[in-house]
């Protein structure tokens, strides 16, 4: 089955070899963004977020590519000015120094991957 939210161990990291549903690893909190670190090492990090309505992140830039997948809801991203709406099981992909931000006009959660390479 399906670990629940309960068994993660402390850290928020996830235990190996065990399956997740990834979108329910973090509640919708009123008026937040909430973020949980489920891997970080040297090759990069996958963080999970969910952002209520109307929040967002404003624009900055890194110095690696990110990968961003929705996995619930719908948000916008800006990368290099240009607007693009994402939808949950979509996919995009934030080059390496290129400013972009996120907002959500209604609740979403992501999946960021970021390689450090």
């Amino acid at each position: 089955g399906i670990a629940p939210e309960g068994t993660r161990n402390k850290t928020g990291k996830l235990n190996p070899a065990e399956p997740y549903q990834l979108a329910k690893l973090l509640n919708y909190v009123p008026g937040s963004i909430v973020s949980r670190t489920l891997v970080a090492g040297k090759a990069g990090t996958v963080t999970l977020f969910s952002f209520d309505a109307g929040q967002g992140l404003s624009e900055h830039s890194a110095p690696f590519d990110a990968m961003v997948q929705v996995l619930d809801g719908e948000t916008e991203l800006t990368i290099g000015g240009k607007p693009i709406l994402t939808k949950t099981g979509e996919t995009v992909v934030m080059p390496a120094n290129i400013p972009h931000a996120v907002h959500s006009e209604k609740q979403s959660k992501i999946l960021l991957t970021m390689i450090r390479g």
